[in-house]
């Protein structure tokens, strides 16, 4: 029999292990509640701020017991009933990354169906020494008063702020513009600031420079691109290791085309299709790519692309929204038994229910580096390499 609890309702919590989306779980009543802005270990007492028949949701508003991970909150507006963004403020960043592992592991076996002791050597590793302030985009949204801020935890609300810590220091603070819906502010490499109120360019360029390795990328500054500086190039090294000379290689969501770059690189006289269905991403990777003659960039959905696509590649760089790829395009690339798939992942959850799927198709993990690319967050990055033989046969 679950004891009565009520929105609003205050009460005391033994926390539990992290949960994928940030959350702790906690137990009371006979309910399981995820629980925000606690750590595991902690006695807190917790406003409850959501209450179904599964699970309800609560935030820790009094922490009676700290962890020894627990440090001061170094923004005014972060914390319960603040914004959502930064909801790891609170936690050490090398605890941090100890909780990210959990989750990474957890997903991995729960639905990525690997044993305990297969992803013990898996880990979240850090990206660089910053913890704040390695945010190249950021972006306020305006409320009815038109003052800027962030979005509350899973709200429309907004919580009015002109600063944002994570962001770089050029872009940290909100230009004093008049705006009705959001004001937008990207810092590329060269460290020029753009900003984009409501959709428009109102300063700077409209197309950014973005630096990987020795070479400068311009992107749209409405486009998407990595918003940690040393995410793009460190990614590159990891997806196209593999990549070999005279190979035919796919690159499916591939945006402005970052990965088919360096894999046109890596298979010289090769082959390597790039498809995207954003419109202003494939602008910029026709643009960027224009002197890759053995690139062809496809302005397509991947789904569709590939019930028609041509050939056996020899590899497939995949790079999925945040929902995953799902059973369709797995299944579809799988039939093509590409000998290798480089999965590049910003959903650990998505991730582990992709890889049941290749799994289930004869491949298995062979390599996986996980990034601790978004700190004070519960986000990490990804990228797994899948492999199967020649044939099609799980390789022992």
């Amino acid at each position: 029999m679950k004891e009565p609890v009520s929105r609003g309702d205050v009460i005391e919590l033994r926390i539990g292990n992290i949960a994928h989306g940030g959350h702790f779980i906690a137990h009371w009543g006979g309910r399981t509640f995820f629980v925000r802005h606690a750590i595991s270990g902690e006695l807190v007492n917790a406003r409850v701020t959501d209450v179904t028949s599964k699970i309800s949701r609560a935030d820790a508003i009094e922490i009676l017991e700290p962890s020894p991970s627990r440090v001061p909150v170094s923004c005014g507006v972060a914390g319960p009933g603040g914004c959502g963004g930064c909801d790891f403020l609170h936690i050490e960043p090398s605890a941090q990354r100890d909780l990210k592992t959990i989750v990474l592991r957890d997903a991995l076996t729960r639905q990525g169906g690997l044993l305990a002791d297969e992803v013990e050597q898996y880990s979240v590793e850090a990206l660089d020494d910053r913890s704040l302030g390695w945010r190249s985009r950021v972006r306020w949204s305006i409320d009815r008063s038109g003052r800027p801020g962030m979005h509350r935890h899973r709200s429309s609300e907004i919580v009015p702020t002109n600063e944002c810590l994570l962001g770089m220091p050029s872009i940290a603070r909100v230009l004093d513009l008049e705006a009705r819906e959001s004001i937008t502010a990207v810092q590329g490499s060269d460290d020029n600031v753009t900003v984009i109120a409501d959709g428009q360019v109102v300063v700077g360029p409209s197309r950014v420079t973005e630096r990987v390795r020795d070479d400068d990328w311009r992107i749209s500054a409405k486009g998407f691109w990595q918003v940690h500086p040393a995410l793009a190039g460190r990614l590159v090294d990891l997806a196209c290791a593999e990549a070999k000379p005279g190979e035919h290689w796919w690159d499916l969501y591939s945006g402005a085309g970052l990965f088919s770059r360096y894999l046109a690189e890596a298979v010289g006289a090769g082959r390597v299709d790039s498809v995207e269905s954003y419109t202003a991403s494939v602008r910029d990777a026709r643009r960027n790519l224009h002197d890759f003659r053995q690139v062809s960039v496809h302005e397509a959905d991947v789904a569709e692309w590939l019930e028609t696509a041509p050939g056996r590649p020899d590899g497939v760089v995949l790079d999925p929204p945040r929902s995953g790829a799902g059973e369709a395009v797995v299944t579809l690339i799988a039939e093509r038994q590409p000998r290798t798939v480089v999965y590049v992942a910003c959903d650990p959850v998505a991730f582990g229910r992709d890889l049941a799927i290749f799994r289930a198709q004869g491949y298995r993990l062979s390599r996986l580096t996980s990034l601790d690319a978004f700190p004070m967050t519960h986000h990490f990055e990804t990228v797994a390499t899948l492999t199967v033989d020649i044939d099609g046969h799980p390789i022992i």
